[in-house]
């Protein structure tokens, strides 16, 4: 090549050359690639509910003879038919379509009929496509009724070998029937099955009624029963696993605008095991597309990590007749709290409706009166273009058979016409001029046997003309009358429901609004106890009945080795607990999220309650509903200092909990009071001083600030904690660490600025010991002081003797030897005995060990300071 030539080429391909933006072709490519995916893999056609790969699959074993009637094939052969004629992707992509066409737990109606091992709601994969024979279910075989008259358009294959249909007739709405989900390129679909007999009565109603509204085709009345609803012929979804939906809204929104979320629940019963007499609760149906074994894990992990309480064995016994789950609860569970916890975590999901679909190649959000409407569309195109080639057909025999009746009618003429005739040419061309014969009616009298001239045979083809003639004109008919046509279209679908309709298996179940765990557990007083070795059980308060005071109490918990008694304190199962930390941490806690125990069992570890740090422990607890608007949380630490903080900067806590209060090295928060902002607080400490001043004298500040001085105090004293003053309350009582407590007229704590020495409260000398708790309390409240040990009693604050300040007390609890009190908790208001318990009674499962103790107090001199 000369060098011009060359350069001749090399010009010619330069201006072939585009020059283009790499953004543009990006996008432009980008958008190809993901409509290739949206039209030709991901979503289904609203005409036959099918994408893709389902419908080469059915065309390919229909093509193969693969039929309902005919044996099984091996899946193998069918995938590979499938992939080496029509759909050109991995064997294993196309297998896992057939897999799932043949699982009765995935597909309403099966399109295939398998017979080996095709998987489990266990989430079991299906055997190799070599183990495996596959055939048309009946069903399918109605997609493809009536494919070779010319209904639907064919298109080339992927090499242009053969054809494949664009769509198939689908002589029943399979979008709705079966469903569909699938993944496109920035588009998803979702679409739930349902009953084909609700499907076929509800696209009769469209065709009857055009102008209807998408709400008269549901049947909103079962779902609203008494708020004058329609009774459409649609409930809604029909899941091939069975299960309830619950409510009706999202039914409603997902017929009427396309989109809507399901809550699947699932069927369970209540039975009694006649052997122990034990409650079960016995899963029947699961929730579509949800793992059974894997459900079942998860119950027993929740189980074991205390989540759920009340189970005591979970068995699954399902077998091929369905699912049976086993759940055998404990004596004395609450069934319906196991029942809401099982629903709230593993037996109710959610099924996002989104009816996405291919209209015109082009994806669209469909109501559920639009997918009806493109269906009725293609059954009209598919039935018009089958009665047109049934027509011509009909026409074109019609011809023969006149013919036929002509050459019957000149018999003799005929016969001697084709006996003088060289060739069967000469024949043809001899009866076309001779008797105006058409080119056909020649060539079919030509090739006519003698046999056909007789008269019954001559009968024969006058009956068959005759329907031949009136068969046209019914087709006729139908094409030149819509009317005609829809009848057609109705009395096909009337046919199908009456063959393969099935009673609904999915039912459905009223909203009731959402049942918490709360709701279910009846709302009484607790003791929470909790232990340095960070072990935490609830006590029902009653179990601890009042005794008058100066008794040994009875177990509350049973402390391992070297542990003990941190912190108790008194709340009910409703309320929402602040736990607040000697580091300065506060968290939520709900008081029925801690796990109920029996007086004498040790509890469970804190790690399942709260996430605690290593060592941290409670040292007070709020209720929030105490709150109100301008509440603050008062805090003080053990070194004195007092820090007030707004209650709404607690409303947000992390599961890790938040920091309330900056802690000064070697400082401790060592109790917590909520109050309003117009209160006096009275902060106790562990030498028996107290100081009473106004709470606004401590400013209010942020959760990280530390705080101003609340207490001067001398030596190595320290705060041993905080009371409110209100007018609910009437006096101030102390309890010291041997047991020893009494109560004073809050009168008698004279008000002082704060960061003072405070006043003597109670002697603290050898007898009674350092002070544990100061609270204020009032008529009918009831103290639960918990020992050190563990030991638990119970007093009204009434049995406690009212004196001054300075005094040295009485009696409160009897601490055994080398016990001490530990924590003081009082229930406001509480309900006693009429008579309470002398102190010597005792746990009700011992003897008596608890002896009177002196009620004499031994008044001191008083002083101010």
């Amino acid at each position: 090549m000369s060098s011009d030539d060359y350069q001749r080429q090399a010009d010619a391909e330069a201006a072939r050359i585009e020059t283009v933006r790499i953004e543009d072709e990006m996008e432009q490519s980008y958008i190809d690639y993901a409509m290739s995916v949206i039209a030709g893999r991901a979503l289904p056609d609203v005409r036959d509910g099918l994408k893709p790969v389902h419908r080469r699959i059915l065309y390919a074993m229909h093509e193969m003879g693969v039929s309902s009637g005919s044996g099984h094939r091996k899946s193998s052969s069918v995938v590979g038919e499938t992939m080496g004629n029509y759909h050109p992707h991995g064997d294993q992509a196309i297998y896992d379509t057939l897999v799932n066409m043949a699982q009765d737990f995935s597909m309403r109606y099966p399109l295939v009929d398998g017979q080996g091992n095709f998987g489990s709601m266990d989430g079991d994969p299906a055997a190799a496509m070599r183990y495996t024979e596959a055939r048309m279910s009946p069903i399918s075989e109605e997609l493809l009724a009536d494919i070779e008259r010319d209904t639907v358009d064919f298109v080339p294959n992927y090499d242009d070998r053969l054809e494949e249909p664009e769509v198939l007739p689908a002589a029943f709405p399979n979008l709705l029937v079966n469903g569909s989900t699938g993944i496109a390129v920035g588009m998803s679909t979702k679409i739930p099955p349902h009953n084909l007999g609700e499907v076929i009565d509800a696209t009769i109603h469209l065709i009857e009624n055009p102008d209807c509204d998408v709400r008269e085709l549901i049947d909103t009345e079962s779902l609203l029963p008494g708020e004058g609803g329609t009774e459409g012929p649609i409930e809604g979804p029909d899941f091939p696993t069975g299960a309830n939906v619950v409510g009706s809204d999202g039914i409603i929104d997902a017929y009427t605008t396309g989109r809507g979320r399901l809550r699947v629940r699932a069927t369970f019963e209540e039975e009694e095991e006649a052997a122990n007499g034990r409650e079960r609760i016995v899963v029947t149906e699961l929730p579509y597309q949800e793992n059974k074994a894997r459900i079942v894990e998860r119950i027993a992990e929740d189980v074991n990590e205390g989540t759920i309480e009340g189970i005591a064995d979970l068995r699954d016994e399902s077998d091929r007749d369905g699912v049976r789950i086993v759940i055998d609860l404990k004596r004395g569970a609450s069934r319906d709290v196991v029942k809401n916890q099982l629903l709230e975590h593993h037996l109710e999901s959610t099924f996002g409706v989104i009816t996405l679909a291919l209209v015109d190649g082009q994806p669209k959000v469909l109501t559920l009166k639009e997918v009806l409407e493109e269906y009725v569309a293609h059954r009209k195109e598919v039935v018009t273009r089958r009665t047109e080639d049934e027509l011509a057909e009909a026409e074109e025999r019609a011809h023969i058979l006149e013919g036929r009746l002509r050459a019957l009618e000149n018999v003799d003429d005929v016969v001697e016409t084709i006996r003088e005739s060289e060739d069967r040419d000469a024949a043809r061309a001899a009866l076309e001029s001779d008797f105006a014969f058409s080119e056909e009616q020649a060539a079919h009298i030509v090739r006519m046997q003698l046999g056909s001239l007789t008269s019954m045979e001559a009968t024969e083809i006058r009956e068959e003309y005759d329907e031949v003639t009136s068969r046209i004109e019914r087709l006729e008919e139908i094409l030149a009358d819509e009317s005609e046509l829809l009848d057609v279209i109705v009395d096909e679908l009337e046919a199908i429901k009456a063959e393969y309709d099935e009673p609904r298996r999915t039912g459905f179940v009223r909203d009731t609004g959402t049942v918490t765990r709360e709701d279910l557990i009846p709302e009484e007083d607790m003791l929470v106890v909790v232990s340095e070795d960070d072990y935490v059980k609830r006590v029902p308060a009653e179990e601890f009945r009042p005794q008058r005071r100066g008794g040994k109490g009875v177990i509350g918990a049973d402390l391992k080795e070297g542990d003990r008694v941190a912190s108790a304190f008194v709340a009910s199962t409703h309320d929402n607990l602040l736990c607040f930390t000697d580091h300065g941490q506060v968290y939520r806690l709900k008081t029925y999220e801690v796990p109920e125990y029996g007086r004498t069992a040790r509890g469970t570890s804190m790690v399942n309650v709260l996430d605690l740090d290593d060592g941290e422990q409670i040292t007070a607890v709020v209720n929030c509903g105490d709150f109100t608007e301008g509440s603050f949380v008062t805090m003080v630490t053990r070194q004195g200092y007092i820090k007030r903080t707004a209650g709404e900067e607690f409303e947000n806590i992390l599961s890790t909990g938040i920091r309330a209060i900056s802690l000064s090295d070697g400082d401790e928060l060592a109790d917590v009071e909520v109050t309003d902002g117009t209160q006096d607080v009275v902060i106790g400490t562990r030498d028996g001083m107290a100081i009473r001043f106004d709470e606004t004298d401590a400013r209010a500040m942020g959760r990280t600030a530390r705080g101003v001085r609340g207490i001067s105090l001398e030596g190595d004293d320290e705060v041993a904690g905080v009371a409110a003053v209100d007018d609910d309350v009437s006096w101030t009582l102390t309890v010291t660490a041997n047991g020893y407590g009494k109560r004073t007229n809050v009168d008698a704590y004279r008000r002082q600025n704060r960061n003072g020495k405070g006043l003597v409260d109670i002697d603290t000398g050898e007898r009674n010991g350092p002070v544990r708790a100061i609270e204020t309390v009032a008529a009918g409240d009831h103290l639960f002081v918990t020992s050190e040990q563990g030991q638990v009693t119970r007093t009204r604050v009434e049995d406690v003797s009212t004196v001054g300040r300075n005094t040295m007390g009485v009696t409160v609890m009897e601490v055994a030897d080398g016990d001490t009190v530990g924590s003081v908790a009082v229930m406001r208001d509480g309900d006693g005995d009429e008579e309470g318990a002398t102190a010597d009674e005792t746990d009700a499962a011992a003897a008596d060990d608890a002896e009177s103790a002196d009620d004499e107090t031994e008044p001191t001199a008083t002083a101010d300071d």
